[in-house]
C-alpha cells in the first residue's frame, strides 16, 4: 500500500477545501472512508466532495437516517454509521449494495465496517490536534 498523503488543515474552510480537491479526483464506482472522533471534520469533508460534485444541497450528517442521496455529477451516497455495531447491522440497511453503486460512496465511521470494505476504498483518517487544527492523512489517491 503506498505512504499515505497527509496535509494539516487549520480551519473548517480549509478542511471543506480539501473535500473540494479531493471530490475533482472520484469517479463512478468510488469509495471513500472517512475516520476520526466526532468533531473531527468528516461532515465537512464531506460537504466539500458534495461541492465538487455540483451538488447544492444541504449536506448534513445522517446519523439518524444513516444513508442520505444526493444528486449531482455523480450520485453521492452519504452514510454515518456511528449507531451501527458493525458488518451485520450494515447489510440489514442494506449498505453493501451502495458499495459498489455507480456514484460515489462516502462513509463515516467507516471503522465498524472495514474489513468488508472493497480494496479501492480511497481511506481517510482525521485527528484533531492540540491546537485545534486537523491531521488529515488519506489513501488510495493522489492529490
Amino acid at each position: 500500500m503506498a505512504e499515505p498523503t497527509v496535509v494539516r488543515t487549520q480551519s473548517e474552510s480549509e478542511t471543506r477545501e480539501l473535500g473540494r480537491r479531493l471530490g475533482t479526483h472520484l469517479g463512478p464506482g468510488s469509495i471513500v472512508s472517512l475516520s476520526g472522533p466526532l468533531g473531527s471534520g468528516k461532515t465537512v469533508l464531506a460537504k466539500g466532495i458534495a461541492e465538487a460534485l455540483h451538488i447544492t444541497e444541504a449536506i448534513v450528517s445522517p446519523t439518524f437516517t444513516l444513508i442520505q442521496e444526493y444528486r449531482g455529477t455523480l450520485d453521492l451516497y452519504h452514510m454515518d454509521l456511528y449507531r451501527l455495531e458493525g458488518v451485520e447491522d450494515f447489510a440489514g440497511i442494506g449498505g453493501e449494495e451502495l458499495l459498489y453503486a455507480g456514484g460515489v460512496t462516502l462513509i463515516e465511521w467507516s471503522e465498524k465496517i472495514a474489513e468488508i470494505l472493497p480494496e479501492h476504498t480511497i481511506r481517510i483518517v482525521l485527528s484533531i490536534d492540540e491546537d485545534g487544527s486537523r491531521t488529515i492523512s488519506i489513501t488510495g489517491v493522489t492529490l
